[in-house]
């Protein structure tokens, strides 16, 4: 057994106690939204970004963790009294993104993020 990078392979939770390592690779996001890597109850994953993202996602499957591990960013959440900014500035801050809210974030200086996301379902936009 070797350890591994979560920036470099996912985890997929399954809704028993079963976890899979998944490696992410050029064919990762287009697999996942077509379901040829079959289904996703909760996808554990980090990410590094330097730019804000270039879209909107939601989730009608649950709640998503969204955690600032380091950096400056500022996730928007599409409500229905308008958008609302949430500043995630201390590492370890977190946002509970509600079901089926719309949202994105604008990174203010390169950050890296933690995510549990419902992966059934899950919808993009772009920006």
């Amino acid at each position: 057994m070797q350890p591994l990078n979560i920036e470099s392979a996912c985890v997929f939770l399954d809704a028993g106690s079963g976890a899979r390592s998944v490696p992410i690779d050029a064919d990762f996001w287009p697999a996942l939204m077509s379901g040829r890597l079959g289904p996703v109850k909760r996808l554990v994953s980090s990410f590094s970004y330097e730019a804000d993202w270039t879209s909107w996602e939601r989730h009608p499957a649950g709640e998503e963790l969204v955690m600032l591990l380091e950096g400056d960013v500022e996730l928007v959440l599409e409500t229905d009294g308008g958008e609302t900014r949430v500043a995630l500035t201390q590492p370890g801050s977190y946002v509970l993104v509600p079901t089926n809210t719309w949202h994105t974030a604008k990174v203010r200086a390169p950050s890296r993020m933690f995510f549990i996301t419902p992966g059934e379902g899950t919808e993009n936009r772009r920006g």
